[in-house]
């Protein structure tokens, strides 16, 4: 058997409050759990609050940490509220501030926001005025402005214009306008309207008109009779998303390696347009450190290659309003080229460009131009400084700080280290920067000088304040800026020199103090600063109230709280002057405060241990100048819920019959439910068991039984677990000899403890065994049990051999110690014995400090530090807690500390994946505990960015080499990469492979499926966030692949073999034809007389025959045509006649010469051996023809 715990979450949680159940408050059946008014307040102060809790019913969680709360809660309170701050006065002539929360609120009866609010005020704060009705038509309270719209309004052309401003104030507010400095007269106007209850502006355009014309500067008055409150000043401007120019742009001619600017050029929009880059047909352009855009729009190559050429390039603009893409007219690139073939296994070629023939030369920038150039940045904005090089190679790029390092925490390296991003500038991150391009042929830099202005931003703004008559106060407008900023004041939206005189009130530069105030200075100040960059307007009224004190919360509620726990009464009230608030107990005359008792600022009695002597009602008197208020809490003591036999180990053979004792004693008046987990689970009973209000039985055992069962044990207020093994064994022979035969059991339970050596960090435990039971006991476990912060739950103490009965326990300081001894055997366990007497040590500083601390980011701007809280054993004291320091690792930056009664605590804004340094160190009452040793943590991961230099290579027509280098940016602990690659061949794609790799792998071989396939490679790189970026490339083309596409597709289509069977059909006609040229006059030289010579003006008969140009289809030279229509010869003598047989040419009847192109015989035998040239198959078809 082991027991879990005396008193679980459910019985803490419920400590607190329970609904009455005699009718006693009939107040609860008229609102929810009026009792949780404890959640909304009284456990405030112990820095555990959470709101969704507290309404919908505390935690268990919630609970059992307040039981280990301490006294001392400034420090809790400093670290949980310091998000908000709010000013009241702390009495009269106090004109201090402090610091107060104020929760999300949830939908809630006025109580609870009545409740809320003396919160608010008891723990020093601005009043609000409380939500119940009653009081808000009783008290008074100056405009205050809820709701307005941005200082720079910017609306869509197409909808109505809306310009907010929301006020409240007792009387409701009234509103007006101004616009451009002059009142704003919205009835003359038919367009415009004002919202009921609201100063919201409408301008609606459905019956026509411009919006145009109603830009301009407004600004709303919200008016009570007690004073004016102001808006900014909004300027309102209509949003534009102009049409892009019509241009004919002409191809960009550019020589290959030369560097490239693409103008963009957007048209001017309101907002500014996003500009992106892509192709005609939609497709973005792949950027790289090579090619990229700017930030103006303009898309830079630092050296122009000749695949650039393959698409074209044109700029778009997104405008935010209209939701519209526009897009200029595309650029054509011509690149003139010493290589013209775009060989693509060249572009992973290691000297890719003398590969190509292209020269190298040294980087110059290509944006900003020279060697220096400045920049100023407003204070809080993001500084984005940019550097755009060129040369051959591609050169990098490197950022410094003059005087310094780069500011890791805020700085970031975009679009391929061409840019410098320094998020949330401050003042000091001014100062000279310069970036520096380099290649392997040289390197410049460029020198930026960055000067810091800021807006005015707030030191100290002005608060609301609440005084009651007679009180001083004062208001504070402290700003800063760069120029510094100049404060006006100003009373109900007037200057404050204009305002009428007012004795109490002084003006001190950026303070106004008011003194012995009255109910006629109730009104609305406004502070504006300005400079040059902008400005700040800030309302705070000053409002006198004179409220006698007031209950907030339902009278005579019932709270119920277990024995021994500790729980607070609260009592909300309102009033002004503040009251002061006494508890009283039983209508006796004496204000409890001290001892067991313990009365906090916000006025919550906490009661440190309840005893049954503590039942009773208890009375809280709120009493100011003007009257006093009371209220009265019924408390009830239960008694706990206690397992007084408790489930026991147990061994069992397969098929037996188990019994699981669990008896309870609980308070009489509570509900008791008894439940049974197996192995942490719910345990379903099925037919083999029976569950009964003191025992679990399982009938017929099997191995599936085996396993630790817990018998839970709750009320509506408290649980009790208790939990035992089940051993399951297999069927076994029959003992061989008597002994074995011999009954065995478990021992019976060690008796009779005494406590005797008593010292400050000992004592000695002597008890009696009891009877082993036929086997022989092996061990004895010696446990304890503390009162303070686990009362009822026995731990482990340690272990002795069975043949002792006597051991010196080491004891740690402040534990109020209680023992009992377990006996142990092979067959189980005995009961625990009679717990002995108690002895409590004295306290110490803690000697150690928490374990297994973490820091580990739950998300990516964060950082969860953890650690496992320490027992009561190494607490030590009282009010245990926690000091937890943390840093950036290897800054020297000072530790950031926080103190923490729980186990967590999560660090806000931090930047993506950096280490820190954190220690968490033990504190109790009487000190601190040793120096810790720091442990590194990182904060939270995000998706990495894309893998560098993604490099795919083919040696041969059967793999493929891919390599990579890591992210630049991992963001996180690297889990790997993911690569998918398909294959694709035109518009055929095969199936996508995907591959993991571990992080320290950056090579991958592809082992080709056929030769002809291209593939396409995606590669990303994962964190636990998920995948990052990915970076696509494509394998080379084979160089066979063109040839191989067309015998595959073209050899098969019809027209191929029909083109190919016209051209063989033409060879073997030219070949007919050259041959019968040859057998009939193609040996004979066609000239005019075979006696003259060639000569240099004879270009046409420099081989012996004709040349037929285009010339050839004019008359012959040196003939013309007759009348009649025959040739007559002029000075030459070159005629057909001279090829015929006879002295003239004759004609058949059918036109065709009768000589055939036959020569006289006398030239037959000299010019038929002067040509020796074949006859070229051109002139042969002429001939034929």
């Amino acid at each position: 058997m082991r027991r879990l715990a005396a008193r679980g979450a459910a019985g803490d949680a419920r400590e607190v409050a329970a609904p009455a159940a005699d009718g006693w408050d009939s107040a609860q059946a008229r609102s929810p759990s009026p009792w949780r008014l404890i959640g909304l307040c009284a456990i405030w102060d112990t820095g555990v609050f959470l709101p969704s809790a507290a309404w919908n019913g505390v935690s268990s969680g919630v609970e059992r940490r307040r039981l280990n709360e301490a006294k001392k809660l400034s420090s809790v309170q400093e670290v949980q509220l310091k998000r908000f701050e709010v000013t009241r006065p702390q009495g009269l002539g106090n004109k201090e501030r402090g610091r107060v929360p104020r929760m999300a609120r949830q939908p809630a009866p006025p109580w609870v926001h009545a409740a809320f609010l003396f919160c608010l005020l008891s723990l020093g704060g601005a009043i609000e005025i409380p939500m119940d009705p009653s009081i808000q038509n009783e008290l008074t309270q100056p405009p205050t402005i809820t709701k307005q719209s941005v200082k720079d309004h910017i609306v869509d052309p197409r909808d109505n214009i809306l310009i907010e401003c929301e006020a409240k104030g007792n009387p409701a507010p009234s509103f007006h306008w101004t616009r451009n400095s002059r009142f704003f007269n919205i009835a003359k106007d038919p367009r415009v309207s004002m919202r009921r209850r609201s100063g919201t502006l409408v301008i609606d355009f459905r019956s026509g008109g411009r919006p145009e014309e109603y830009e301009g500067e407004y600004q709303c008055f919200a008016r009570n009779k007690f004073g004016t409150a102001l808006s900014n000043r909004i300027r309102l401007q209509v949003s534009k998303s102009p049409l892009w120019p019509k241009e004919n742009l002409d191809p960009v001619v550019v020589q290959e390696g030369a560097p490239l600017t693409l103008q963009c050029n957007p048209p001017p929009g309101l907002p500014s347009p996003v500009i992106f880059w892509m192709s005609s047909s939609m497709e973005p352009i792949a950027q790289d450190k090579r090619v990229s855009q700017g930030h103006n729009g303009d898309l830079y190559f630092s050296n122009v290659m000749l695949q650039d050429m393959q698409t074209d390039y044109s700029c778009n603009a997104r405008f935010h309003f209209t939701h519209t893409i526009q897009q200029k007219n595309p650029f054509t690139l011509k690149v003139l080229t010493n290589h013209p073939y775009n060989d693509s296994s060249l572009r992973n070629h290691p000297d890719m460009y003398s590969a190509r023939g292209v020269a190298e030369r040294t980087p110059s920038f290509m944006y900003p131009q020279g060697t220096a150039s400045s920049q100023m940045v407003l204070r809080g904005m993001d500084l984005l400084l940019e550097c755009i090089a060129s040369g051959v190679p591609t050169p990098d790029i490197a950022w410094y700080k003059k005087g310094g390092d780069l500011p890791s925490d805020k700085a970031k390296f975009e679009n391929f280290n061409k840019a410098l991003r320094i998020t949330n500038v401050s003042e000091e991150d001014s100062g000279e920067y310069f970036c520096l391009a380099s290649n392997k042929m040289g390197s410049i830099r460029h020198t930026i000088s960055v000067r810091v202005k800021a807006a005015p931003y707030w030191l100290d703004e002005p608060k609301n304040l609440i005084l009651a008559p007679g009180e001083d106060g004062r208001l504070v407008c402290r700003a800063n800026g760069n120029p510094k900023p100049t404060v006006q004041w100003m009373v109900n939206g007037e200057p404050l020199q204009s305002a009428p005189p007012n004795p109490n009130r002084e003006v001190a530069g950026d303070t106004i103090i008011f003194r012995d105030t009255q109910i006629s200075s109730r009104a609305v100040y406004q502070c504006n600063t300005s400079n040059e960059h902008g400005y700040l307007l800030a309302n705070a009224f000053v409002s006198v109230l004179d409220v006698p004190p007031r209950m907030l919360s339902p009278r005579n509620q019932l709270i119920r709280v277990i024995l021994y726990n500790r729980t607070r009464l609260d009592c909300p009230f309102f009033g002004s002057p503040i009251p002061t608030l006494r508890w009283f107990k039983n209508g006796q005359g004496s204000n409890l405060d001290g001892g067991n008792y313990h009365v906090y600022e916000n006025g919550s009695l906490e009661i440190k241990m309840i005893r049954k002597e503590d039942q009773g009602i208890y009375t809280c008197v709120a009493t100011n100048i003007l009257g006093k208020a009371e209220n009265q809490v019924r408390l009830e003591v239960k008694d706990p819920t206690r397992i007084y036999r408790m489930p026991e180990d147990q061994v069992a053979k397969r098929g037996t019959t188990v019994q699981l004792e669990c008896r309870v004693k609980h308070d009489p008046s509570l509900k008791l439910t008894v439940s049974w987990l197996k192995d942490d689970e719910p345990l379903y009973i099925g037919n083999r068991m029976k569950k009964e209000d003191d025992s679990l039985t399982i009938f017929g055992v099997a191995e599936r039984d085996q396993g630790s069962y817990t018998c839970v044990a709750s009320t509506e207020l408290d649980q009790d677990l208790a939990k035992a093994y089940l051993t399951v064994l297999a069927d076994q022979a029959t003992p061989t000899n008597r002994l074995a035969a011999l009954p065995k059991g478990r021992p019976d339970r060690p008796r009779d403890l005494e406590l005797t050596d008593l010292a400050e960090r000992s004592v000695r435990l002597t008890w009696i065994p009891g009877d082993d039971n036929n086997s022989p006991i092996t061990d004895y476990v010696v446990q304890f049990e503390e009162d303070q912060f686990q009362p009822g739950v026995w731990h482990d103490h340690s272990k002795y051999p069975g043949s002792v009965n006597s051991a010196v326990l080491r004891l740690s300081p402040y534990v109020n110690y209680q023992f009992r001894v377990i006996a142990i055997n092979e067959v189980g366990s005995s009961h625990p014995s009679l717990p002995s007497e108690r002895y409590r040590t004295s306290g110490a500083p803690p000697e150690s400090n928490p374990g297994d601390v973490k820091g580990e980011g739950t998300r990516k701007n964060n950082m969860e530090i953890t650690w496992t809280p320490m027992n009561a054993t190494s607490a030590f004291g009282p009010n245990l807690r926690y000091i937890v320091k943390w840093r950036r690792r290897e800054t020297r930056e000072a530790w950031n500390n926080v103190t923490v009664w729980g186990s967590r605590y999560v660090v806000g804004q931090t930047p993506v994946y950096v280490p820190y340094e954190i220690r968490v160190q033990a504190e109790n009452d009487f000190g601190k505990g040793p120096e810790p040793e720091s442990v590194i943590g990182y904060s939270g991961e995000d998706l990495p960015s894309a893998p560098r230099r993604f490099r795919v290579r083919q040696p041969n027509l059967e793999t493929i080499n891919l390599e990579w280098d890591h992210p630049e940016h991992p963001n996180g602990i690297m889990l790997g990469y993911t690569l998918k690659y398909v294959a694709f061949n035109g518009t055929k794609v095969g199936k996508q492979i995907v591959e993991n790799f571990s992080p320290n792998q950056t090579k991958f071989t592809v082992q080709r499926t056929d030769p002809v396939s291209r593939y396409r490679f995606t590669l990303s790189a994962r964190t636990q966030v998920g995948s990052g970026e990915a970076v696509t490339e494509e394998s080379p083309a084979p160089p066979n692949e063109a040839y191989t596409n067309n015998q595959a597709d073209i050899a098969t289509q019809g027209w191929f073999i029909g083109l190919m069977c016209a051209i063989a059909l033409l060879v073997l006609i030219l070949l007919i034809v050259c041959f019968i040229k040859r057998s009939r006059g193609g040996k004979y030289p066609v000239r005019e007389k075979k006696d003259v010579p060639l000569g240099p003006e004879d270009p046409k008969e420099e081989d012996g025959s004709f040349d037929y140009s285009d010339e050839d289809n004019k008359p012959l030279q040196g003939s013309q045509t007759s009348l009649d229509g025959t040739i007559k010869q002029q000075e030459s003598d070159d005629s057909l006649v001279d090829y015929g047989e006879g002295g003239e040419g004759q004609f058949n009847e059918d036109g065709s010469f009768i000589g055939q192109y036959t020569v006289k015989k006398d030239k037959d035998e000299t010019e038929g051996n002067e040509s020796s040239e074949a006859t070229s198959p051109v002139n042969a078809i002429y001939s034929l023809a």
